[in-house]
């Protein structure tokens, strides 16, 4: 007979905003399928916007997958998060086309305008930029994608025009 004692475990989360209860229609939805690991991740990110260790522990338990094939999903994948971003994730573009036509410079500019580092938040909230191997726009290079909107042929001064744009849209809301 095995200990059953994990079955009783009341789960804390690090991060007071994780409510695991929203997730019990997801686990319903698949219990007992195989292959349903990654659907159920992107659930919990888009319920909860990243994967806090806890959380992936939790969903370890719940699906009965080894903690560490859930760790080897998200950090093969580059959709998972583990970490909290800002409300506009920018997707940076750092493929061949986007690189010889002057990605470092973007990504300069986004720094310089925003003040931060990539995977870092801003102090208003809402930016965080990544950079990406490659975003499969290579005519509109260099380019990034904020939400599901791409912004190609940018230069130092047209990234920040769109930062800006967005900053004063989110002002007004």
């Amino acid at each position: 007979m095995g200990c059953s004692c994990t079955d009783k475990k009341v789960w804390q989360f690090s991060d007071p905003t994780i409510d695991p209860s929203l997730m019990e229609g997801t686990f319903e939805k698949y219990a007992g399928s195989p292959g349903t690991l990654i659907p159920i991740l992107q659930k919990a990110q888009d319920l909860y916007g990243y994967l806090p260790f806890d959380l992936l522990a939790y969903i370890a338990h719940r699906t009965g997958i080894q903690p560490a094939k859930v760790m080897g999903v998200v950090t093969f994948y580059t959709q998972f998060r583990t970490k909290p971003i800002g409300k506009n994730l920018i997707l940076l573009c750092q493929g061949t086309a986007c690189h010889v036509n002057g990605s470092a410079d973007i990504e300069e500019a986004i720094r310089d305008h925003l003040q931060v580092e990539e995977g870092e938040i801003t102090e208003n909230g809402l930016f965080t930029y990544n950079n990406v191997a490659c975003l499969g726009c290579c005519s509109l290079a260099p380019v990034i994608m904020i939400g599901q909107k791409f912004y190609g042929n940018l230069t130092k001064e047209s990234v920040v025009d769109v930062l800006k744009k967005l900053e004063q849209e989110e002002g007004a809301q």
